[in-house]
């Protein structure tokens, strides 16, 4: 394919559609909650499920992600995710919809390492963090999309149609990836195939002379943040504001609002610091600076708590960028793009999946208000582990 513009737009589109056909489940979970009548914790284990299906998947899919072409090992994904969608539909009961969601985790951890592969090899230096920015992007705008459209779904039918919608979208983009890769110009196996013989085998030396682990930790509570913050918000607002489950849902929608519009800024911080550990270093401050505000001013205003938990979701968004977007990057001298993106990913919902269920837990028997303190702690964390590794990283990066 000539057209790298092309490329990275379908790159963005798939990123989209992978979006709506995983988060739309959370979207709808107060609603499910209210309509089964079942717990918090029950309704959250799908959640927590595919989290886990999906950080396992992104180990074996950044695997795979490298020695196959990358754009048929998304298309697999795409279909596995919209035939999963769409049988939420028919499902009797919530047990069953815990079981199938949690398939839909695999099926969506098929994309995300492959996809930065692809990108990886097309464009190079900031071409690359750019292209991956507007990835990120496309997310948040997926995010919008679900969180908007949803209670207008559920106005005028039901919260099983918010799966059927979703699922055919899904449906429809994978046809529309597979009739447009076919004239992907595609040399990527070769070239990494080449690149692992040169180089060889990536080692556990030069992994933790970077400081790996404390990486992966910092990434975990990203996640954490992130999505435990999103999942759970409609929820906040309903409980702490008694208000209704689609105003509340409608409210989360500003999340993904401010991440775009903070993308640039994100990005510009970046390219500026030209350090991703240091980077995500100033956005876990920042986050704890707003998480301390939150506590100051907790249920005072629906307003402020909203804004508030906006711009620490927009943290964890560029502390993802940097750490699990750009850092892969710096990988390809060994041929292991996929791979690192991969493992990287999977710390994410390490955090994801214990902090659906753990927020669960710790709202319903401590409070929100002492849940927030709990967001506060993580955000502390994620700062010093992020220091830690600052110098160890600037030695080994890749200037762009």
């Amino acid at each position: 394919m000539k057209n790298t513009k092309r490329l990275a737009l379908l790159c963005c589109a798939v990123y989209f559609v992978s979006y709506i056909t995983r988060i739309n489940y959370a979207a709808t979970l107060a609603e499910i909650i209210a309509d089964l009548g079942i717990t918090k914790q029950l309704a959250s284990i799908a959640v927590t499920g595919s989290f886990a299906t999906y950080g396992i998947g992104q180990i074996i899919s950044g695997v795979v992600g490298d020695r196959f072409k990358p754009h048929n090992v998304i298309l697999f994904g795409l279909f596995g995710t919209s035939a999963v969608n769409l049988s939420m539909v028919f499902l009797p009961n919530i047990y069953l919809m815990n079981a199938l969601w949690c398939l839909n985790g695999f099926f969506q951890a098929l994309m995300w390492p492959p996809l930065v592969r692809l990108v990886s090899e097309y464009f190079k230096g900031r071409d690359y963090t750019r292209v991956i920015a507007k990835v990120s992007q496309a997310s948040y705008a997926a995010t919008i999309a679900v969180y908007t459209v949803t209670p207008l779904i559920i106005t005028v039918s039901h919260w099983k149609a918010v799966f059927a919608v979703c699922g055919a979208v899904g449906l429809v983009f994978a046809f529309l990836w597979l009739t447009t890769t076919k004239s992907l110009e595609y040399t990527g196996t070769a070239v990494a195939a080449k690149q692992a013989e040169e180089k060889g085998k990536l080692p556990i030396k030069v992994l933790v002379s970077v400081g790996i682990i404390p990486i992966l930790i910092a990434i975990i509570l990203q996640g954490f943040l992130r999505d435990g913050i999103t999942t759970w918000m409609p929820t906040y607002i309903s409980e702490v504001f008694d208000l209704g489950p689609s105003v509340s849902i409608l409210s989360t929608a500003i999340l993904p609002v401010f991440s775009i519009l903070s993308l640039t800024v994100v990005t510009k911080i970046g390219d500026r610091i030209a350090n991703e550990l240091k980077s995500a270093f100033v956005f876990f401050v920042t986050a704890l600076a707003c998480n301390l505000i939150l506590i100051v001013f907790f249920s005072k205003a629906a307003v402020l708590d909203i804004l508030t938990m906006a711009i620490i979701t927009s943290c964890m968004h560029g502390v993802n960028l940097m750490l699990i977007g750009n850092v892969p990057y710096h990988f390809s001298r060994f041929g292991k793009v996929s791979t690192a993106s991969g493992i990287l990913n999977s710390a994410t919902y390490i955090g994801s999946a214990v902090s659906t269920y753990a927020f669960a837990v710790i709202s319903d028997r401590m409070g929100w208000n002492f849940t927030v303190c709990f967001w506060a702690a993580i955000a502390l964390l994620g700062a010093v582990l992020c220091l830690s590794c600052i110098k160890k990283w600037k030695a080994f990066r890749i200037e762009k």
